[in-house]
């Protein structure tokens, strides 16, 4: 049940009619819902799709949804009416379909449901990898991100006007945090494209509250505001004589410094910054809404209607009804709880930070204020001991360096006004001078270090490696970049897609800076673990923020079709079976390493057996260089991370069948060494859980696809596009079903099938799973014997060529549904000629699998057998809640056996 609408101080805005103008201008007849083509669908459905004024297409694909996806759901585990139920799948048809007519508000009333309580029940629906298109939930992501940015600034907004004035007339001061509010969310709204930056939007409304602030009387403000407004601004208007009044241009408004200042400083908010956002954002739009030249306050009828416009254009949420706390806008309870705390020392008086969860916007500017600290005795220009290091290369660098900093800082300065607002570019100047700063500290410090380690002062190969320096860069911004977007809003990038992708940029995070600087992935990753050890001033927070950079790029920026990593890894396989990227026998020994980012971005791209002897690499006696060290460093890292993830899926899926993994590390372990272009465009994620599956199968162990993704998405890694939008080949993707099959099990079926043998393969090791080597020292991990494994043999058979055998490892049934359907791919999979496939579908070129659903009833995903009564997915989710249960009874039980040996 919707939460009932609470009382409030302030007058209550006035309800919005519907906006059908808003819609699209299409006056056809399927822009218009014509109620008796609908009989064969419940009345209530069809009356619900005329008020939301929906078209005939979007009725009919959202009863589909309804009928396919949702009706059958267990009610226990959806605590909505059908009638909200139904309007999501409204909703979701409206969205794919770009057919919506109302404004989400309006929605939201209709339905009676509140913004949180919305996404919460689309999430509750999305049971299958095709209820909610990547499209659908990239939008739903990017709404929740500006709701809770918006929350936040509203909640700082409320806290600060308390602050300000004391007015006494109640019905006076809610006119004027109406007004304020107002032009804050209009201004935002038509100055920053990029809505959900929280850091800029706050300095805008710094200077909205300034813009009021200087206007109020005098007696009404409060300490320290009463103070700071200086005597000028409360003098008495002067008028415009009527002569001069349409000649005269309008003169921009002026800033009280000291007034600014105040809330800066109550804020920990960069004057400077703030000042750069007031004579360039708050100034082009007091401009463009006429209201430079006035000396009083703003009619509130302009500003609201002025935002009501831009409100029914965006089809957003009216962020005005945050001022009568409207229940469409109603946060979670657990939220308002977390963002009303802040941080408090211990009350016993020792010096101790209790850590209690801050506001994003006091995280945000308390990061910002830390990072400018550690930066004030750096400068953005090369100090006098960089300029020595640059005077003792062999080739003197400093020229190409400078270059290199201005042509990138314009770049980034470009891009940065181009995804913030066209007036920020003195923002992105900012805040690139920062990166900068940070550019050159670093890089002294890593130089004084390779200088203690090698006892050389000539570093002319680095200093004049351009990769390096622009990864260099491109860590020290990226940096700064998270540090202003916060903790509580900064993971948004990492689920960045090119399958989603916006003609305007909506996330400043990772991997933003390598597109920006057109860099690849693979060396940005050499920077990482350097950088990090280089720089002794970086938070946890931040430093876990690089690691899960690191992390990305392992899963799949990395494996982009066009990375060096391919040509890194197709030159060590033309070197020979020795030239392996990193040997099995390798994985259960420790990680630690002394590379260095010198030893990765001078390491040898074609691996040499007689390398040169530079500053990063001084030759050892009788031992020569077989692998190129950042592919094996690499391939380290990656193997390591693949294994906890596997590992972490499996916990949580076949706890009962414990010898199931190393067998399920063995197939992926081979599949990253020998069929690494099976990653190629893909997501390391994607062949853990084909190589479960496949393994499941071959065992004839009982688990599901639809299983796998409902444990996948509550991994911490987790992404839906993940699973539902995988390439397929040459620009086709779709689920990951549909990749498991006609791609990864064609290519290792052969293998997969030696499990199944009187003589199955040998296992490869277990990787050892140390602590982040990221921190001060490394873990000490106890040696093992060296076990060499050997790696899969290939098999001659043609990998498209289907036997009675490998047919049983195909994923049927719950995917495809048909028998006709699985007969069209068993076509596919069986011929060697492409062309096949496209006679198949008419000519064309094969297009993707529309329907996708799990677990159909009376069919078993394998042979169409029946099931056997309890769904598989409620056997699962019982068997993964009382895993924890089983692993401590289990701790207990060896405790007990450790204390009391039997004699």
């Amino acid at each position: 049940m919707p939460p009932k609408k609470r009382s409030s101080g302030t007058p209550q805005k006035k309800e919005f009619k519907g906006n059908t103008k808003s819609g699209s201008p299409d006056s056809s007849e399927k822009a218009v819902l014509s109620p008796e083509r609908h009989k064969d669908k419940e009345p209530e459905f069809v009356s619900l799709s005329e008020e939301l004024q929906t078209t005939n297409p979007i009725c009919d694909h959202a009863w589909r949804i309804w009928e396919r996806e949702i009706r059958s759901m267990d009610k226990a585990n959806m605590p909505y009416s059908d009638r909200q139920q139904w309007g999501a799948c409204l909703f979701i048809a409206s969205m794919e379909l770009d057919g919506i007519s109302l404004t989400f508000t309006q929605f939201l009333k209709v339905v009676g449901l509140s913004v949180k309580q919305f996404i919460s029940l689309v999430k509750k629906m999305d049971v299958n990898v095709d209820t909610i298109s990547p499209k659908v939930n990239a939008a739903l992501k990017r709404m929740e991100n500006k709701y809770d940015v918006t929350l936040a600034l509203y909640q700082r907004f409320v806290k600060t006007c308390e602050k300000i004035s004391a007015e006494p007339d109640k019905a006076k001061r809610t006119e004027l945090w109406e007004s304020s509010w107002t032009m804050f969310l209009l201004a935002k709204g038509t100055f920053l494209q990029m809505e959900d930056d929280l850091v800029i939007a706050f300095q805008l409304l710094l200077c909205v509250l300034e813009f009021f602030t200087k206007r109020f009387t005098s007696s009404l403000l409060q300490s320290p505001y009463k103070s700071a407004v200086s005597s000028s601004t409360l003098s008495p208007p002067t008028r415009t004589s009527r002569r001069n009044q349409g000649k005269a241009k309008p003169r921009p408004p002026e800033m009280d410094v000291q007034l600014l200042e105040t809330l800066c400083k109550e804020s920990d908010c960069s004057v400077d910054e703030v000042k750069n956002v007031y004579q360039t954002t708050f100034c082009a739009f007091l401009d463009s809404v006429g209201l430079s030249g006035l000396q009083g306050l703003p009619p509130m009828e302009t500003l609201s209607k002025q935002y009501e416009d831009l409100y029914h254009k965006n089809k957003d949420f009216d962020a005005r009804l945050f001022l009568v706390d409207d229940e469409t806008l109603s946060p979670n309870k657990i939220e308002v709880s977390k963002v009303e705390m802040t941080p408090r020392k211990n009350l016993s008086g020792d010096d101790v930070a209790i850590p209690v969860p801050q506001t994003p916007i006091r995280a945000a500017m308390s990061s910002i204020q830390q990072l400018r600290v550690d930066l004030t005795p750096a400068s953005d220009q090369p100090s006098s001991n960089l300029l020595v290091y640059y005077k003792n290369c062999t080739v003197d660098p400093s020229e190409e360096i400078r270059k290199r900093v201005e042509e990138l800082g314009q770049v980034f300065i470009r891009r940065f006004a181009q995804a913030v607002g066209q007036h920020c570019e003195g923002l992105g100047r900012k805040r690139f001078n920062l990166g900068a700063q940070l550019y050159y500290k670093v890089m002294e410090s890593m130089l004084k270090s390779e200088e203690k380690r090698l006892s050389v002062q000539n570093f002319s190969k680095l200093l004049n490696n351009a990769a390096f320096h622009t990864s260099l860069l491109a860590c020290a911004l990226e940096v700064v970049m998270a540090t202003y977007v916060g903790n509580s809003l900064r993971s948004g990038g990492f689920g960045h897609s090119s399958g989603a992708s916006d003609s305007v940029e909506t996330d400043l995070c990772f991997p933003w800076i390598l597109d920006v600087f057109q860099l690849p992935a693979f060396d940005f990753y050499k920077v990482i673990e350097s950088f990090i050890k280089a720089e002794p001033t970086l938070k946890h927070d931040m430093m876990k923020h690089l690691e899960q950079c690191e992390h990305v790029i392992m899963e799949s920026l990395a494996w982009k079709a066009d990375s060096p990593l391919f040509d890194l890894l197709k030159q060590s396989r033309e070197e020979g079976p020795g030239e392996q990227a990193e040997p099995p026998a390798t994985l259960n020994q420790p990680l630690y390493h002394n590379h260095t980012a010198a030893d990765l971005y001078l390491s040898p791209v074609r691996p040499s057996r007689q390398p040169p002897a530079t500053e990063a690499e001084p030759p050892t006696p009788g031992i020569k260089a077989l692998r190129s060290n950042s592919l094996s460093l690499f391939y380290k890292k990656l193997y390591r991370m693949a294994y906890l993830r596997l590992k972490t899926l499996f916990s949580q899926l076949l706890t009962s069948h414990p010898e199931l993994e190393p067998i399920i590390w063995t197939l992926l372990q081979h599949t990253l060494q020998n069929e690494y272009e099976l990653m190629r465009d893909r997501h390391l994620d994607q062949l853990i859980m084909s190589a479960m599956y496949a393994i499941c199968k071959v065992k004839n162990v009982d688990l599901r696809f639809k299983t796998i993704v409902t444990a996948y998405k509550e991994m911490p890694n987790a992404n839906q596009e993940t699973f539902k939008r995988v390439l397929i080949r040459e620009g086709q993707y779709d689920s990951i079903i549909v990749f498991y099959n006609l791609v990864f099990m064609q290519k290792l079926k052969t293998n997969i099938l030696q499990y199944s043998s009187p003589r199955p393969p040998p296992l490869s090791p277990i990787p050892r799973i140390p602590c982040s080597p990221y921190k001060n020292s490394p873990l000490r991990v106890p040696g093992s014997n060296n076990v060499y494994v050997s790696p899969l043999k290939s098999s001659r058979i043609s990998p498209m060529v289907m036997t009675p055998r490998s047919r049983i490892l195909i994923s049927i049934g719950e995917s495809f549904g048909s028998a006709d359907k699985f007969q069209k791919i068993n076509e596919m999979v069986s011929s060697t000629d492409w062309s096949l496939k496209r006679s198949l579908d008419g000519g064309s070129a094969p297009k993707p699998l529309k329907r996708l659903r799990f677990d159909m009833d009376g069919q078993d995903e394998a042979d169409g057998s029946k099931s056997s009564g309890e769904s598989t997915l409620i056997q699962k989710l019982a068997e993964m809640s009382s895993t924890r249960t089983r692993m401590q009874e289990q701790k207990l039980k060896e405790e007990s056996v450790k204390e009391h040996p039997e004699p």
